[in-house]
């Protein structure tokens, strides 16, 4: 068989033929990898007779591959195939804008032809098999049991290092190529998770813009891909732009992943070790979740693919599974990666219906992803409002771990201080000169924002910077004050409220902050509910 046809995708291919399976369904855009998978199974000793391949489509009719046709409808097509004598594959695209797509009827007499044809290729004398292939899987309820899904997975990195061969080949009287084996091995790592027509185009682009193939192609491959995940319309790529030096606070947090880091690299395996499943961050909102989701891209290296829930519920019967399928696969297609899913609530959390079980539905596909996943995506999902999840969620064995991020301590804001202070009181900036960053000015402003989180210190910071430059001067204590005692933080508004979420926490999540950055505080909430900065919450484990 090929070796550039996934074995399994090849293996299950010869088995169903040879079950007499009638009807077999490929998702993907790639037909072209159909076509090659289905002539080397045609010709493999696997099957006892060997197979014809004969191809359909809209504007060809019936044809052999590399031949021309005619134009046929689809159900004379399928009456044709019926009477073949010969053993055949007949391989069908464009069936699936007759069988019911992008909220459009079925016409009933194409199901009735497939269900006809089903019937022929089950139980006729010579055996023969229908492949659909389809962008997208949409099946009237008269076919789900006539039809077998067969999964054809996006090109492996072998898969890709052939069309990257191939092009070196093709252009290597005009190019230049500088690639160690190890720039090779990231080049072709970064066009993971493209078909390999796309993975062509992000080699060819690279090419033509300066006749050299070079490890600076990485950027450019790596740019094609996010074009690519962003037509997705769920999956974003998010570009690394922080490092863990830009979080404040919350050591014990960084500690765990630290520790995690390279754990996905062929020599963990030496120590005995799964790769990491992944993380779920909750907490107050505002105290450094999302910013650690993309902070930890950098400090891990791997590509970072945002999933937004909300648009996996589409609308169209149906779709909202397939696209959570599709991204789930792509995610897997780019491992290793990291996969978050912020607010992760709004998307799976605690709902009674109104939507004939799809979000139930979608939520089992994403629990059986994260149980069953062999690829090293690691997830790591945020919350606010942890109590609306799903205890079947939140069992061990979905996440390594739960982290509880609770508002700043004083250490963590003389950090947050640091960080927001040295990004905007630079030497090149207009308002840097009167206000200098020493130990003794952050510990006031940290005890001046006691119950302030990180987003509400980042704001005062912004506003302060405002106020110099409504007036053309430098930055001064006074308008750090000032801004700060304009803020309301939410420990003020909302107190009860995340009284309550560290009332959870107390005995479900790990504390993200340091033992020793917590000295100075209450651990629980018997002496100190009626003062909501007094206190902080999260089972106490120093890694």
């Amino acid at each position: 068989m090929n070796t550039q046809i996934p074995f399994v995708f090849g293996h299950t291919l010869v088995e169903l033929i040879r079950a007499r399976h009638p009807v077999l369904m490929v998702e993907t855009h790639e037909g072209n990898r159909v076509i090659a998978a289905v002539e080397a199974v045609a010709s493999s000793p696997d099957l006892r007779r060997p197979r014809k391949v004969v191809l359909y489509t809209v504007s060809n009719g019936l044809h052999a591959p590399g031949q021309a046709g005619k134009p046929t409808p689809p159900d004379a097509a399928l009456a044709e195939a019926v009477k073949a004598q010969e053993p055949t594959i007949f391989v069908f695209f464009d069936l699936h804008h007759f069988l019911g797509s992008q909220s459009r009827p079925a016409e009933p007499m194409m199901i009735r032809a497939v269900q006809d044809a089903a019937l022929a290729f089950r139980t006729g004398e010579v055996p023969h098999t229908l492949v659909m292939v389809s962008p997208a899987m949409t099946l009237p309820a008269d076919l789900e049991k006539e039809v077998t899904v067969v999964d054809l997975p996006l090109p492996t990195a072998g898969e890709i290092e052939g069309v990257l061969n191939e092009i070196v080949e093709a252009n290597a009287a005009s190019i230049v190529v500088d690639l160690s084996p190890d720039d090779r091995q990231r080049l072709i790592q970064a066009a993971q998770g493209l078909t390999l027509g796309e993975a062509e185009n992000a080699f060819a682009r690279a090419i033509a813009s300066d006749r050299r193939l070079d490890a600076s192609d990485i950027a450019l491959v790596l740019d094609e891909k996010r074009q690519t995940i962003r037509k997705s319309g769920l999956l974003e790529f998010i570009s690394p732009e922080g490092t863990m030096n830009d979080v404040g606070g919350l050591e014990n947090l960084k500690k765990w992943l630290a520790k995690r880091n390279g754990s996905w690299l062929p020599e963990a395996q030496r120590w005995s070790i799964p790769a990491p499943k992944g993380v779920l961050i909750t907490g107050i909102p505002g105290c450094g979740k999302s910013l650690t989701a993309t902070c930890m891209s950098t400090m891990w290296g791997l590509p970072l693919l945002r999933l937004d829930v909300g648009r996996v519920f589409s609308g169209l019967v149906g779709s909202s599974e397939q696209n959570m399928r599709g991204a789930l696969r792509l995610a897997e297609a780019v491992s290793p990666s990291i996969l978050w899913i912020d607010e992760i609530e709004k998307g799976f959390g605690s709902s009674g219906g109104g939507d004939s079980g799809t979000s139930q539905r979608v939520f089992g596909t994403f629990l059986t992803w994260m149980q069953e996943k062999k690829n090293p995506v690691f997830v790591i999902a945020t919350a606010n409002k942890i109590e609306s999840l799903p205890p079947e969620f939140l069992r061990k064995g979905r996440f390594d771990e739960i982290f509880f991020v609770d508002l700043p301590t004083k250490e963590e804001r003389v950090d947050i201080w640091r960080i927001q202070l040295e990004k905007r009181l630079h030497s090149a900036s207009e308002a840097a000169g009167d206000f200098e960053i020493t130990d003794e000015s952050l510990g006031h402003l940290a005890g001046q924002t006691e119950g302030f989180s990180g987003a509400e210190i980042a704001e005062a910071a912004v506003s302060a910077c405002f106020e110099a430059f409504s007036e053309r001067r430098k930055l001064n204590e006074k308008d750090l004050s000032r801004a700060i005692n304009n803020t309301v933080p939410l420990s003020v508004t909302q107190a009860e409220q995340i009284n309550g979420i560290r009332e959870w926490a107390s005995s479900r999540a790990v504390a993200a902050t340091s033992m020793s950055a917590r000295e100075e505080y209450l651990t629980s909430t018997a002496d100190a509910t009626a003062d909501v900065t007094s206190w902080r919450a999260g089972r106490q484990i120093d890694f």
